[in-house]
């Protein structure tokens, strides 16, 4: 997903909404900090998202990836660019309408290096989707005019097991668990089949490298072929913990299958296999955390940019083609602990779940995590997090940042502590609901933490873009119904009001 910054500052300016900020104090909750669980007890993991690697960076290599074999990749992607790289590159992207660039392979690089330094002890990682550039089909196209869909679906498959593979192989030892982006295709973006013959030629390199019993895995292999999702228990030293792994491109409102026809058939398959799997974790006593790439709930870029009017009865912008992942995860909220997704490339907050007094179910605390991709204007970024591995809770996280966009010179640094800057014992849904209640309370943005969520939303600050959409973007941080959305941003119009 792209965040066209551009246009929100456009929108803003229209609407005519306020930009100033104040500083009026900071809301010092350090009792509830008193609680957190010792850092002895806590394990560290990586979380990443949308890398978005680009390996025709430099389009006079192409020729030479696409007769190797990926583990061949970094001889030639790491050899002198070639003389006119610089000219191919811009006139690639002016073919396929890209105005900024994903990752090349310096970028890549930088950030694998910078989170073995950042997270030397991890117990495991987590990749929650998009491992390859956007358009990439536009941009093989392009290169290669006379190669058929097949080598395209060649090629796409290459550059995931390199991606993938470069995580394992850098990050040595380590489970590393991935999830599959909507531009992770060998069709086109957002396009899929149910038993596509994608799933099946990556299916290795997804499956192979993670821990996990033998029939453990020969079910993960089965799921994964079939939809692209997985579940496994994950290693210790989480205890009880099943990880479910959903390839959630066939929730996306965007879906298709690579005719170009709607598959409504495989996202209902697909929640009737999550449903199972965590009926099965609370039976068995489990604890769970999910991971998909495109969250659920309301889009509130799209919404605000396409100047929905929510409060004349228009249906704001929604991620997915239906309510039913949130709805479902909110259901199991018993033994779901958390929730980790991707796709926006900002860092932000959600809770999925029951939205009304009397609904079944509860809350689950969702973290999205920042892209590695700078696509958007953005900083390189990923999340180091501490972890309980009794009982699965997220205690805390760092975000890391980069100082430049290219990977050239980069040094990675903290751009903030979740823990130390929200004054939170824990990343949970109950925690999240207090926080959350805060921002509720404070629409115009003025307390040091709702100030801090805006500056770190976007990593590289872009305070005022968001500011000026505040209560309205906090609406949706609570609300992944449209239902739920459109009452909390016009309470007056809501029935009984």
């Amino acid at each position: 997903m792209r965040m066209r910054l551009a246009d929100l500052r456009r929108w803003a300016v229209l609407c005519g909404l306020a930009l100033g900020i104040t500083v009026v104090g900071t809301e010092d909750l350090q009792a509830q900090a008193g609680k957190k669980t010792e850092a002895k007890e806590a394990i560290t993991a990586l979380m990443v998202s949308d890398i978005h690697f680009d390996p025709l960076h430099d389009p006079g290599k192409a020729q030479r990836l696409f007769d190797a074999q990926e583990g061949e990749w970094n001889a030639i992607l790491a050899s002198a660019p070639s003389p006119d790289q610089t000219a191919a590159f811009a006139k690639l992207q002016k073919a396929c309408g890209a105005k900024r660039s994903d990752s090349p392979y310096a970028l890549l690089q930088s950030s694998l290096e910078a989170m073995k330094k950042s997270a030397p002890d991890a117990k495991f990682a987590l990749m929650s989707g998009d491992l390859v550039v956007h358009n990439f089909d536009c941009r093989f196209k392009t290169i290669f005019p006379e190669k058929t869909a097949q080598d395209y679906a060649t090629f796409v498959e290459k550059t995931e097991r390199y991606v993938v593979g470069q995580l394992r192989l850098s990050l040595a030892g380590l489970p590393v668990y991935v999830t599959l982006g909507n531009n992770d295709s060998g069709c086109k973006d957002y396009a899929m089949d149910r038993e596509d013959a994608f799933l099946k030629t990556t299916q290795a390199a997804m499956v192979d490298g993670l821990a996990g019993s033998a029939k453990e895995k020969t079910a993960a292999a089965a799921s994964y072929s079939d939809l692209g999702d997985m579940s496994l228990m994950m290693k210790a030293p989480m205890q009880r913990t099943r990880l479910i792994v959903l390839n959630d491109i066939f929730q996306s409102k965007s879906h298709q299958g690579c005719d170009g026809k709607p598959q409504p058939a495989a996202a209902d398959a697909q929640i009737a296999w999550l449903t199972k799997e965590l009926a099965e974790a609370r039976r068995e006593k489990q604890r769970v955390w999910v991971m998909g790439h495109i969250p659920a709930g309301v889009d509130p870029y799209t919404t605000f940019s396409k100047f929905k009017d929510i409060c004349g009865g228009e249906a704001p912008a929604m991620f997915l083609s239906s309510e039913r992942l949130a709805d479902v995860m909110g259901q199991y909220a018993d033994v779901i602990r958390l929730g980790i997704f991707g796709h926006s490339h900002m860092d932000e907050i959600r809770l999925f779940g029951a939205e009304e007094a009397g609904a079944k179910g509860g809350k689950v605390a969702i973290k999205m995590v920042s892209s590695i991709s700078p696509v958007d204007g953005n900083n390189p970024s990923f999340t180091v997090a501490k972890v309980s591995p009794e009982d699965a809770r997220l205690l805390d996280f760092e975000v890391i940042a980069a100082s430049n966009q290219t990977g050239v010179s980069t040094t990675w640094s903290k751009e903030y502590a979740y823990g130390e800057t929200f004054h939170q014992p824990d990343f949970s849904a109950e925690t999240l609901k207090s926080l959350l209640a805060d921002f509720t309370a404070d629409p115009d943005a003025r307390t040091d933490m709702s100030r801090a969520y805006l500056t770190h939303y976007f990593v590289g600050d872009q305070t005022l873009l968001l500011k000026s959409l505040w209560p309205q973007y906090v609406c949706a941080l609570d609300n992944h119904t449209a239902k739920g959305f459109a009452a909390c941003v016009c309470p007056a119009a809501s029935p009984g009001k």
